[in-house]
């Protein structure tokens, strides 16, 4: 197989199909069916997607919640502004955090958010200019950072979101994320009951989403990519389910890609999943062989990222570039806020 590069998955993507406001409702956004094999599309509205899942059939959801992990805060020497993006729990109240400006904040800065209410210290600089923060507070920490923090959106959202839980899906549950797993953003309760209503299984996993996602591809070979490590869980009902599916000859279908990347690490190489929990740096591209998923529900995703990559390696190179452009003509809406595709 020839060398991939990371120019092999760049589109030219028109500023303006940038979604920057979720829909009033979730489940009208569009929908793009793409056959992993022909690479046919067709076009449909998203609640539509009961129709082409089967009873048997078993629905794989990210059940994490995001965090309001975006921190305004000021240097309490200073009084410079300063932003900080919680990543990942380290320990009690230590976060591995990405601040801006990074040069402001040496080991032993001192930032004060809100009232005061928050305060932190600069302990280290890790991994990418990374920060480990320690955290002070009274009260619950949980209460203070919804009071004080905001929903992380991504760089190319530049719109103000009016109501926090629009970046969450509606079975969010377990807290963690730095961001959302947007596939999940179309589905409302009723639609889930109609899936399920159908005799669909619907197996719940956990993936708390870091910004590795969303961070570009710097090397031309992507073999040198590095992905940041996530952290996972399966529950012992989830393991069943998807087992359950597969063993009798139903489909499993993620929605998401971070589902996707769940159970395909939590596999064995023989696609049987048992309950666990641990950390994943996987990172699909063509040529992959996926051990559990048969589908995947997922939004658009930027040019030339790890995301692209992951959807290729499941319906082919040409298949998803040529859907993307006609996506384009069709002006669907990308990105996070955006439409959707489903590829089986």
């Amino acid at each position: 197989m020839k060398e991939l590069k990371t120019s092999d998955f760049y589109f030219d993507l028109p500023q303006e199909l940038i979604a920057q406001d979720p829909l009033e409702d979730r489940s009208s956004s569009r929908l793009l069916m793409l056959d992993k094999q022909t690479g046919e599309t067709s076009h449909h509205v998203f609640r539509e997607i009961v129709n082409y899942l089967n009873p048997g059939d078993c629905l794989v959801l990210n059940n994490t919640k995001v965090i309001p992990a975006r921190l305004l805060g000021t240097k309490e020497d200073t009084g410079a502004a300063i932003e900080i993006l919680l990543l990942k729990r380290r320990e009690n109240d230590i976060w591995e955090t990405l601040v801006k400006p990074g040069k402001k904040a040496k080991p032993g800065t001192r930032i004060v958010f809100g009232d005061g209410r928050l305060s932190g210290e600069v302990l280290e600089v890790v991994e990418e200019g990374n920060r480990l923060i320690k955290f002070y507070y009274e009260g619950i920490w949980e209460e203070v950072l919804d009071s004080l923090g905001e929903m992380p959106l991504p760089p190319y959202i530049t719109h103000k979101l009016q109501d926090k839980n629009r970046y969450q899906t509606v079975y969010a549950k377990y807290e963690g994320s730095a961001a959302a797993p947007t596939a999940g953003l179309h589905f409302t309760k009723e639609l889930l009951k109609q899936v399920e209503d159908k005799g669909v299984d619907i197996a719940y996993v956990t993936l708390h989403v870091g910004l590795g996602t969303f961070r570009p591809v710097k090397v031309e070979n992507i073999l040198e990519h590095h992905m940041h490590s996530e952290y996972y869980q399966v529950t012992k009902e989830a393991a069943e389910k998807i087992n359950r599916a597969k063993e009798s000859g139903h489909r499993v279908i993620c929605v998401g890609t971070t589902s996707c990347r769940t159970v395909e690490s939590a596999a064995d190489e023989n696609g049987h999943l048992e309950e666990c929990c641990d950390n994943t740096e996987i990172f699909i591209y063509p040529g992959y062989k996926f051990k559990v998923l048969d589908g995947l529900i997922t939004n658009f995703h930027l040019p030339e990222s790890t995301l692209v990559m992951l959807v290729s390696a499941l319906a082919g190179r040409e298949h998803v570039l040529a859907a993307y452009e006609e996506a384009i003509r069709e002006k669907y809406r990308f990105f996070s806020f955006g439409d959707a595709m489903f590829i089986v």
